[in-house]
């Protein structure tokens, strides 16, 4: 808690030599050009503890900018941020998160952004695989797919649409984007759409 002017006049008025010389009164000279030193001390303490706060980032509100370009947001997967608590909020998910590599911490990181998914991982075909079982090289065992139950965006062909344009689009930029980036790095995602 930041020290008041009154305390650091007080503080400063006890540092000076005992004498008639050296007057306390509130309308003395010494007084009044101690009273200056006191507000600008109080102010710089006062600020001080600005910077604690500032210091955290689940409270930070002049250095939110310093801490997002330290962890190097906005980037495409966190979306448009615009308040002040969305964008703390994004700052100390990016600090804290914990990370993994299992089916289940994919799937509540997409129940985190709104998505139900489900994961298949692909198997490499060999002697005992079933007949109808895709023929998989050895490369497959790094591939998994992400089974979105409900894709966001659904663009159909129309007549202003390019020869060359596809019959339609879907996906979901904020979700490819987060569990792309969160993947293992030897690891290839598809993500698969109803």
């Amino acid at each position: 808690m930041a020290l008041t002017k009154n305390d650091y006049l007080r503080q400063l008025q006890n540092l000076l030599p005992q004498g008639p010389a050296w007057p306390r009164e509130s309308d003395s000279l010494i007084t009044l050009i101690l009273d200056f030193f006191a507000e600008e001390f109080s102010r710089v303490d006062s600020r001080i503890d600005d910077l604690i706060n500032e210091a955290d980032p689940r409270t930070t509100s002049e250095l939110l900018i310093d801490w997002e370009h330290i962890c190097g947001l906005p980037d495409g997967c966190t979306g448009a941020l615009s308040s002040l608590s969305e964008r703390r909020a994004a700052v100390v998910g990016r600090l804290t998160t914990e990370g993994g590599q299992s089916a289940n911490y994919y799937i509540a990181l997409a129940a985190k952004l709104g998505f139900s998914i489900t994961i298949t991982e692909q198997q490499v075909h060999n002697c005992i695989s079933s007949c109808a079982d895709p023929i998989n090289g050895p490369v497959w065992r790094f591939v998994w797919d992400v089974n979105v139950a409900v894709a966001n965006t659904v663009r159909q062909l129309s007549v202003v649409d390019g020869v060359n344009s596809p019959l339609a689009t879907w996906g979901n930029a904020l979700l490819e984007c987060a569990l792309s980036r969160l993947k293992p790095a030897h690891t290839l995602v598809r993500f698969v759409y109803p």
